[in-house]
């Protein structure tokens, strides 16, 4: 019970403090349980690491699930996990308990605007960074641009991800046998669409339970798949809304996905919130507990990296897309395009994701603070 509570204490405390997105994560992480506790040594951390990049849900969530259930069993795997992300849960919810309260007054809605721009660099930087990383071939290239144009033909984003892994895996095996396989890009089935005039919980626990089961990559994946099952298909969202709720997931810390319970909570209030919020991490709780005994087989198949590689390359392509159509939103006169453009440089000089979304709400308000009273 002692070790249980003091996994519960460690995780609560980091779920508090870590800002700046998945790799700041997993650096505090490192921080702390490598060189300051000794629970690991890098080569374990880096396998964890590995293992949790392998299935769908937020990697450094499922980090923590996995450094939890090395500690305490499956029972720690849960407190971990939950202890991480349940403060930035809370964070979430408050404030979009304001925003739907106070979301109309001059100064909120000045606030947002000037933090808009700020957030499509935000995603464009990320896309960037991930792009440096994964498309470093001639066929990862060609993978991207087919998967830039399914994107923008209209093929929805999971099946674009999935197909991308697939496509990638057929050239692995084609590369290794000599063989021909055929026939492994998916279809896939639409996701949900059409309008609604009252959203009910299990309609958003659903939804978000799809978009937790399949969403590997980047947690900025996580904004095309919103966009496409929320403001595209069902057309619950407005484009400013989703905006709004992606600033405020990125300028709290923990991870990126509690942007699910701001969603939840505009759309139904408190039991919108937690249907979100439980829709799209239990597929992570699950793929993890899941995959235990099967990660040891899972990181020596050159199939199942060959997969992942895939999957990177095509959210790299929903990535560059969604901060496309973010920007066309955000950014209207010179002074948006202004904060987008030295937000981006700034970020690729190292600046931290929270000092510049303070910066864009700053540039928001002032032209209220120049306002007679």
């Amino acid at each position: 019970m002692a070790d249980l509570a003091g996994l519960a204490a460690v995780f609560l405390r980091l779920g508090l403090t870590s800002f700046g997105g998945p790799a700041a994560h997993v650096a505090l992480m490192r921080d702390e349980f490598v060189r300051r506790r000794g629970w690991l040594d890098d080569a374990a951390f880096i396998d964890l690491l590995g293992a949790a990049n392998l299935i769908p849900g937020p990697t450094s969530t499922e980090l923590a699930m996995h450094i939890g259930h090395r500690r305490a069993g499956r029972v720690g795997l849960v407190v971990a996990g939950l202890a991480f992300l349940l403060p930035a849960v809370a964070i979430v919810a408050v404030l979009a308990w304001l925003y739907v309260e106070q979301g109309q007054r001059p100064e909120v809605g000045a606030l947002l605007l000037g933090i808009g721009p700020v957030v499509v660099a935000i995603v464009a930087h990320a896309g960037w960074s991930i792009a440096r990383t994964v498309v470093r071939t001639p066929l990862a290239a060609v993978i991207l641009i087919a998967t830039i144009g399914a994107a923008v033909a209209g093929i929805p984003e999971i099946a674009v991800l999935l197909g991308a892994g697939l496509v990638a895996v057929a050239i692995h095996l084609r590369g290794r046998s000599g063989a021909v396989a055929g026939g492994l890009i998916p279809t896939g089935a639409m996701l949900a669409t059409g309008s609604t005039l009252g959203v009910a919980a299990p309609a958003i626990f659903v939804s978000f339970l799809k978009i937790g089961a399949v969403l590997f990559g980047s947690g900025y994946v996580l904004v095309a798949l919103l966009r496409s099952e929320l403001v595209d298909g069902l057309g619950w969202l407005s484009e400013r809304q989703l905006l709004d709720a992606v600033a405020v997931g990125q300028a709290t810390p923990g991870p990126l996905f509690s942007t699910a319970t701001f969603i939840g909570y505009v759309l139904a209030g408190p039991l919108g919130a937690v249907a979100a919020t439980v829709g799209v991490f239990l597929p992570a709780f699950l793929a993890v507990g899941l995959s235990i005994p099967v990660l040891d087989r899972l990181r020596r198949s050159a199939d199942a990296r060959a997969f992942l590689d895939g999957v990177n390359v095509g959210a790299v392509a929903l990535i560059a897309i969604v901060a496309v159509q973010l920007g066309i939103g955000a950014i209207r006169d010179p002074l948006s395009l202004a904060s987008a453009a030295v937000a981006f440089v700034l970020l690729v000089a190292g600046v931290g994701t929270g000092r510049l979304i303070l910066a864009g709400a700053v540039i928001g308000l002032m032209p209220l603070a120049w306002m007679p009273s």
